[in-house]
């Protein structure tokens, strides 16, 4: 489809969903989605504030991304979780945290959703993404999902729905975005990294042929974060032992 034709589908099915969102500038905005979509919500500040009170059952807090080098607001460990691995993904260069709220009539039904997350890929794809556990996505819940993964479609977005990370992973990355700001960086230990791990070798042994552990690890782990060294995150948590190696293709 081109871009026409998928503009033409937008209005079509889009043409009752309104959005309000607020730019990057503090303006407060709203009108259909069809005259929106373009907008760079991934620059939008939060429509709603974080509430934190005492006794209050979830975590509401921020996330420094390295990816925007913005904060990145949260209101469950879930959802925290979900804009550390966004953050993390290579093909993600921005993050907004509640960046609209859609509002569209459902019969006589007066419905609104605010999607937990935007992101911008590096290919100027925009990503809609809504954090909730399985076990907590009920049926009213996977209707509104349905509802904003269809009308992500019509406008050129893709819609994500991200639960809880396995354990391992989320241990890992936990881990890493310790090292995710570039003041880990050093260049010349990085490049010594990279020509040590060309080959796969266990993660402590390769930093002790670079220097002193203190003094390598964080490199490494920042390496890591970057994608530029690789390891299997995703089924053990690192350790001395784990194989790292050079990845085929460096994060830019």
């Amino acid at each position: 489809m081109d871009g026409a034709a998928a503009v033409a589908v937008a209005r079509e099915y889009a043409s009752g969903v309104e959005v309000g969102f607020i730019d990057a500038d503090g303006v407060e905005r709203s009108g259909p989605l069809t005259c929106w979509w373009a907008e760079p919500f991934e620059l939008a500040l939060p429509v709603r504030p974080f509430a934190s009170f005492k006794g209050q059952k979830n975590f509401t807090g921020e996330y420094w991304a390295a990816t925007s080098r913005t904060q990145v607001g949260y209101e469950s460990w879930a959802e925290r979780d979900a804009a550390m691995a966004l953050d993390f993904d290579p093909a993600v260069v921005a993050l907004a945290s509640q960046p609209f709220r859609l509002a569209w009539t459902d019969g006589e039904r007066e419905r609104r959703h605010t999607p937990d997350y935007f992101a911008r890929l590096l290919d100027g794809t925009g990503v809609v993404v809504d954090v909730r556990p399985e076990d907590l996505a009920d049926e009213a819940t996977a209707e509104v999902f349905a509802f904003t993964a269809r009308i992500c479609e019509a406008v050129g977005w893709q819609f994500r729905h991200l639960g809880d990370l396995n354990q391992p992973y989320r241990a890992n990355l936990r881990w890493l975005t310790r090292y995710r700001h570039h003041r880990c960086h050093r260049a010349p230990v990085a490049d010594r990294l990279r020509e040590v791990f060309t080959d796969p070798l266990p993660l402590l042994a390769g930093a002790e042929r670079v220097g002193d552990r203190l003094a390598v690890l964080p490199v490494l782990y920042h390496l890591l974060w970057r994608h530029e060294l690789t390891a299997d995150l995703t089924t053990a948590p690192l350790g001395t032992a784990t194989l790292v190696h050079l990845a085929s293709r460096e994060r830019p």
